[in-house]
């Protein structure tokens, strides 16, 4: 009988070129670039063609890249005439898994499962990519109008992922150092290696389903709480925690009562998560360009990393990526039930790199179990089963 694994922790489940995680040293990158130098230099767009095509793309490519992407942000109407049916207390997850879902219906020529050739024509690999990834974001933004009784904003062909997306949230022109924080926030989100919902990707897309599907699935999965809700939970977190001096009696009595504190502690990470330390140093820049003033969240998160590291640092317990991202999305003015729905806009890049690699060597994943049931048994009739 062989070992059981809880989770499929540590169990190799597929090869991959894309991304590596070194927790012990507190090391993410993407094809061989260190995250800290993507977040620095790089455009989410850019980092998109990276994560896909393995090199960082020549500016032509580049410029063909967002051509591609900025001609599909337009929803078909068929979509939105479908969302606007949707229940208004719909969560923006359950709605963007469900949008992205039925985009397949929409667009032909988007199941390989009847046409396995398809999964390997470049083109059709090269159209659905883009065509996803473009409209991630718009769907996003139109649902915070939708929901509320209002019409959507049309996206503009004229502006990046992350300035369109920041446009069509409020219909004013994006402020250049939030649209740059946002499209740093879209880098960091965008790959992570092997987690719960790009692997719910690959099983999806070696069935040779439609990428439509495979992406919905992987939405799906990042919706829980324990993988992508995490920075929503941060958010009412701080918000009940109150202020600064609250933090230290806050924290002893989670501890005390083994209670979960969001945001902190990965199962990758050692240290604390990069993606963390890159967030937390721009909150400390717009702080410094809103005049220093500091206000009551960022102090509270602040406090609570501190005393969480004397407490729980001995463990390798510190903040994840999603402890500071909610924050930054706050000083947005973005509502806390749609930071996963951003977390997803950006990780779509990761799961159809990860989709377009499983394709290209595909088998149907097929794990084994460990059966812990009855053993044979005879059946008995409903006459000698008693009342």
């Amino acid at each position: 009988m062989s070992d059981f694994l809880p989770g499929l922790e540590g169990v190799p489940a597929t090869k991959s070129a894309i991304s590596y995680i070194d927790g012990e040293k507190g090391i993410l990158s993407y094809r061989g670039y260190s995250l800290e130098t993507l977040a620095t230099y790089s455009t989410f767009e850019e980092t998109t063609l990276l994560l896909l095509d393995g090199e960082l793309p020549t500016k032509a490519n580049l410029n063909r890249f967002l051509m591609q992407l900025r001609s599909n942000y337009r929803i078909k109407y068929h979509i939105r005439e479908m969302m606007r049916h949707f229940p208004h207390t719909g969560h923006p997850m359950d709605m963007l898994q469900t949008a992205v879902s039925s985009l397949g219906m929409f667009y032909p020529g988007t199941e390989c499962l009847t046409d396995a050739d398809s999964c390997e024509d470049i083109d059709y690999v090269r159209n659905m990519t883009v065509n996803i990834i473009a409209q991630m974001a718009p769907l996003v933004a139109m649902w915070q109008h939708m929901r509320h009784g209002y019409d959507p904003i049309n996206p503009r062909d004229d502006l990046s992922v992350a300035e369109n997306l920041l446009y069509m949230f409020t219909g004013k022109e994006p402020d250049p150092l939030m649209a740059r924080i946002m499209d740093v926030c879209l880098i960091l989100h965008a790959e992570h290696t092997l987690n719960a919902s790009t692997f719910a990707a690959l099983v999806a897309g070696s069935t040779l389903a439609s990428p439509y599907s495979v992406i919905s699935a992987a939405i799906g999965t990042l919706s829980g709480p324990l993988h992508g809700g995490a920075n929503q939970r941060v958010v009412g977190m701080l918000q009940d925690i109150g202020s600064p001096d609250n933090v230290e009696a806050w924290v002893d009595h989670k501890l005390a009562n083994k209670e979960v504190i969001w945001g902190m502690g990965h199962r990758e990470y050692k240290v604390k998560d990069p993606r963390a330390t890159i967030l937390h140093k721009l909150v400390t820049q717009l702080v410094e360009e809103r005049g220093g003033h500091l206000d009551q969240m960022f102090a509270t998160a602040m406090k609570l990393e501190e005393i969480c590291a004397d407490r729980l640092g001995h463990k390798g317990v510190y903040p994840n990526v999603d402890f500071y991202s909610g924050i930054l999305y706050s000083e947005m003015g973005i509502p806390e039930d749609q930071f996963t729905a951003l977390f997803a806009v950006a990780r779509s890049a990761g799961w159809l790199a990860h989709w377009r690699e499983q394709i290209a060597n595909n088998r149907i994943y097929r794990p084994t179990q460990i059966y812990t049931g009855h053993g044979p048994r005879d059946y008995i009739p409903m006459s000698k089963r008693g009342k």
